[in-house]
């Protein structure tokens, strides 16, 4: 390292995102430091769901035995039910994704403590509890931090943003930042002893009522439940305890089974979230790199965000380690991520329009797609197996919404 550098790299955030990307570039002898605002992780209704082609990325990047060992629950079938199109059979992951993995679920909260205590493992340098107070960019890029109230400057070669949707770091950067319409929004809460089965994921879909709900299973009769809907008028947001009751009539008004709720018991905060895509357009800029929801937050109703993190990690990293020009190295990871989260965008407005969208024409459409996909699902996406490789051109609309 450059003696005219405190550390190689400063990641700010300790999240999933920020903890991979550490303890994988520490690994390889990078000086990291990563600086974390929280000092213990709390459920704040994090994604706790990944796709099997997130678990294809955490083992790509070495974290998935540590997940698995640890905090990881792993369920090898998802059943997904759609009013207007008939029953399916419970999906086997393994045999039918190119990875041949199921999907992967854990505790948020838990998840944080082990990827960031590995990264710690790995070499990284980790404080917590300090947030950092803004970016200096002249003469070095540096980052100010107040610890105790005393101030300290860090320099560095890159600082990758890795802080969340409200990401500050993307403030400091003068990144540009595009959002969706608001269109969805999803509530999620914590359940014990939810009388569902254990063995796999569980997708209600309503769409004449734009509704959805869903399960995800994390051991020993614990649950990580969602339910949302299109934003519409007559429906309110659902948080706090005192609308689990309304929480539970949306599940089962979306289908899920009025008796897995009997003995429920609400075991953490219910909170509900936009579904609005966020996203910057090349997430580098002047030794400044996004990762994760700072970089581009997709809609958390269809289960992506987890994956997608990965995804960054895995492809930023590479580059940094293989690459002795880090500034190119970085806008060639931008422009990677331009190329699969624009293609994951496309993907999730779809899947939007055909199942959520109201109105008649809404339903006209839903009416004629719904027909070719009873006569071949293969129609339909595959977000669990592919993800953004699925494909997402012209011709791929034209064939999920039977136009071809």
């Amino acid at each position: 390292m450059s003696k005219a550098y405190n550390y190689d790299i400063i990641i700010i955030g300790g999240g999933i995102g920020g903890a991979a990307l550490g303890g994988m570039l520490a690994s390889h002898g990078i000086q990291v430091l990563i600086l974390e605002r929280e000092k213990s992780f709390r459920d704040r209704v994090r994604g706790e769901y990944m796709h099997p082609w997130g678990v294809a990325e955490a083992k790509a990047i070495g974290l998935y035995e540590l997940l698995k060992k640890t905090c990881g629950y792993e369920t090898r079938f998802r059943v997904n039910r759609v009013a207007g199109l008939p029953p399916s059979p419970a999906r086997d992951l393994v045999n039918t994704t190119p990875h041949k993995v199921g999907s992967l679920h854990f505790y948020h909260p838990e998840m944080q403590e082990v990827v960031l205590n590995a990264a710690t493992d790995a070499g990284a340098t980790v404080q917590r509890g300090v947030p950092a107070v803004d970016l200096i960019q002249k003469p070095n890029l540096a980052v100010r931090i107040q610890p105790n109230g005393s101030e300290q400057v860090y320099s560095a070669r890159l600082i990758v943003g890795a802080d969340g949707r409200a990401s500050a770091c993307r403030k400091w950067g003068n990144f540009s930042v595009q959002r969706d319409p608001d269109r969805m929004i999803i509530a999620g809460v914590l359940l014990d002893h939810l009388n569902a089965p254990e063995d796999a994921v569980y997708i209600y879909i309503d769409p004449p009522r734009s509704q959805f709900a869903f399960t995800v299973p994390l051991g020993e009769k614990r649950f990580r439940c969602y339910a949302g809907f299109y934003q519409q008028t007559g429906r309110h947001r659902l948080s706090s305890a005192k609308d689990i009751s309304a929480f539970i009539n949306a599940s089962i008004s979306s289908g899920m089974p009025a008796e897995w709720f009997t003995e429920a018991e609400i075991a953490g905060p219910l909170a509900s979230f936009d579904c609005a895509d966020t996203w910057v357009p090349h997430p580098y800029r002047e030794r400044i790199a996004l990762l994760g929801d700072a970089a581009a937050a997709s809609d958390p109703s269809f289960g992506c965000g987890l994956s997608l993190v990965l995804r960054d990690v895995r492809v930023l990293s590479n580059l940094l380690v293989n690459e002795s020009d880090w500034d190119a190295a970085a806008h060639m990871y931008a422009e990677e991520h331009d190329r699969y989260f624009g293609s994951l965008h496309r993907l999730l407005d779809w899947m939007t329009k055909l199942f959520y969208e109201p109105g008649s024409s809404a339903g006209v459409r839903r009416a004629r797609a719904f027909e070719r996909i009873v006569e071949d699902p293969k129609r339909v996406p595959d977000l669990a197996g592919l993800g953004p490789e699925s494909p997402s051109d012209e011709a791929a609309y034209r064939n999920l919404f039977g136009e071809d």
